[in-house]
C-alpha cells in the first residue's frame, strides 16, 4: 500500500510539470499580430445648469457735439466826418448768401429736444451779447469716452491654452444645396504677456491657394484674458478692414463705419472667441454651467455674444474621433441671424476643433481640424 501511494504521488506530480510547461511555453511565445496603441481621452462631467440674466444691448455711443465757434465782439463803426459821403455797401449775391447761412447752420450747436430759445447763449445772441467762452476741447460727460474697458457682465476665470496651428476642411452647403470645399488654417500663439490669432480660408487650386478671407487679431493677455488691439480683415474683392480697441478710451472703433461703442472688459474679436472660450472651460469647467457672455467687435458694430452649453459629443476628425463640448450661440433677433457653433476638445488643452456658422438662408459652413500641432515646447 505504501509503494502503490508513492507511485500515485509521483504520476500526478508528473503530470502537473508536464501541464505547467506546456502552459508556460504558450504564455511566452511571439503573437503573430502586430502590437496596438491604446489611447484614451479625457471625459468630464457636464456641470449643472445655472440660469442667466437676460442679454442685455449694447448701444452705440453718442457722437460729442462740435463746441459753437466763439462769436467776434462786435467792433464799432468810426465816426466818419460830416464832409465824407457814406460807402455805400456792395451787393451779395444769393449764391454767396446761402453758402454763408449753410456754413453758420453747421457751426451751431443744436440740442435734441430743446427750442432755440431754450439754448444756452439764445438770449445773448438776441441782445448783441457774445456768449461765454466755450473750453476747447470740453464735451457733454454722456459722449465723454471713458478711462480703460468699462466693467460689466460676468468677469470668468481664464486659462489659455498653449500655442498650437491647425489645418482645417472647409465645407459648405448654400441654400440651394451646393457643395463646397475648401481649406483654412488657424493659428494661436501667445507668450504668456502678448498673443498672435490668425484664420486664412481659402479654396486650393494646382499649383496655389486662393485665399478667400484672411482674418490677423493681435494684442495683449490681461487679468480678464485675450485683450485685443487690432484685428484687420481682408475678403477677396473687398477693401481690408480694421477694429480698433481703443483700451485706453474705453471705446471700440472701425475703419468701415464712424460708429464708437463702449469696451467691456473681456470683449473678443472673431479671431479670438474660440480660445477665450477654450480658455475659461480650461480654467473651470463649472464656469460653462452658465451662459458666457462676451462682447465682440467685428466690421462695424460690437454686440454680446451668448454661447450655451449643448452637451458632450463625439466628432469625426481626420484625426480621429474626438470628444468634445458642443457650445452654440443661438440666433438673437435685432442683432444677429446666425447660429455660431463651436466645439472644444477637453482631452486637447480645449483647442477648438470645429466651427459651424449657420446662415438665416439655411446656408451652412463647417471648419474641422485635420491635423493640429502645438508649437511651444
Amino acid at each position: 500500500m505504501l509503494l502503490l501511494c508513492g507511485a500515485t504521488l509521483a504520476l500526478h506530480y508528473a503530470a502537473i510539470d508536464w501541464v505547467g510547461g506546456r502552459l508556460s511555453a504558450q504564455t511566452h511565445r511571439a503573437s503573430e499580430l502586430p502590437p496596438s496603441l491604446m489611447t484614451a481621452q479625457l471625459r468630464l462631467a457636464l456641470p449643472k445648469r445655472v440660469e442667466s440674466a437676460p442679454l442685455e444691448e449694447i448701444k452705440p455711443l453718442a457722437k460729442a457735439p462740435r463746441p459753437p465757434a466763439p462769436r467776434p465782439r462786435p467792433v464799432p463803426a468810426p465816426a466818419q466826418p460830416a464832409s465824407v459821403e457814406p460807402i455805400t455797401p456792395v451787393p451779395v449775391s444769393a449764391a454767396e448768401a446761402d453758402n454763408g447761412l449753410a456754413a453758420a447752420l453747421a457751426d451751431a450747436p443744436i440740442a435734441v429736444g430743446e427750442s432755440t430759445a431754450a439754448q444756452p447763449g439764445a438770449a445773448q445772441a438776441q441782445s448783441g451779447t457774445p456768449p461765454p467762452d466755450v473750453a476747447q476741447g470740453e464735451t457733454p460727460a454722456s459722449a465723454a469716452p471713458q478711462d480703460g474697458p468699462r466693467q460689466g457682465g460676468r468677469r470668468y476665470k481664464v486659462s489659455l491654452p498653449p500655442s498650437a496651428t491647425f489645418d482645417m476642411t472647409v465645407d459648405r452647403v448654400d441654400a440651394d444645396g451646393t457643395k463646397w470645399t475648401g481649406a483654412a488654417t488657424m493659428t494661436w500663439h501667445t507668450d504668456g504677456n502678448r498673443y498672435q490669432a490668425s484664420v486664412e480660408a481659402g479654396v486650393s487650386l494646382l499649383i496655389t491657394r486662393l485665399n478667400l478671407l484672411v482674418l490677423r487679431s493681435e494684442g495683449a493677455i490681461d487679468d480678464y484674458g485675450i485683450a485685443p488691439l487690432k484685428v484687420t480683415e481682408k475678403r477677396t474683392r473687398r477693401a481690408e478692414t480694421a477694429t480698433h480697441f481703443n483700451r485706453d478710451a474705453g471705446t471700440i472703433t472701425f475703419s468701415a463705419s464712424e460708429r464708437s461703442y463702449p469696451l467691456l472688459v473681456g470683449a473678443q474679436d472673431k479671431a479670438t472667441v474660440p480660445f477665450q472660450l477654450g480658455g475659461i472651460g480650461r480654467a473651470d469647467v463649472n464656469q460653462l454651467g452658465g451662459d458666457i457672455d462676451i462682447q465682440v467687435g467685428e466690421d462695424k458694430e460690437a454686440t454680446m455674444f451668448r454661447f450655451q452649453l449643448v452637451g458632450e459629443e463625439e466628432i469625426e476628425t481626420k484625426m480621429g474621433k474626438l470628444v468634445t463640448w458642443h457650445l452654440s450661440r443661438p440666433p438673437k433677433p435685432g442683432s444677429y441671424s446666425s447660429r455660431l457653433d463651436i466645439w472644444l476638445a477637453p482631452g486637447l488643452n480645449w483647442y477648438p476643433v470645429q466651427i459651424r456658422n449657420t446662415e438665416a438662408s439655411g446656408a451652412l459652413t463647417t471648419q474641422t481640424v485635420s491635423t493640429m500641432k502645438m508649437t511651444d515646447k
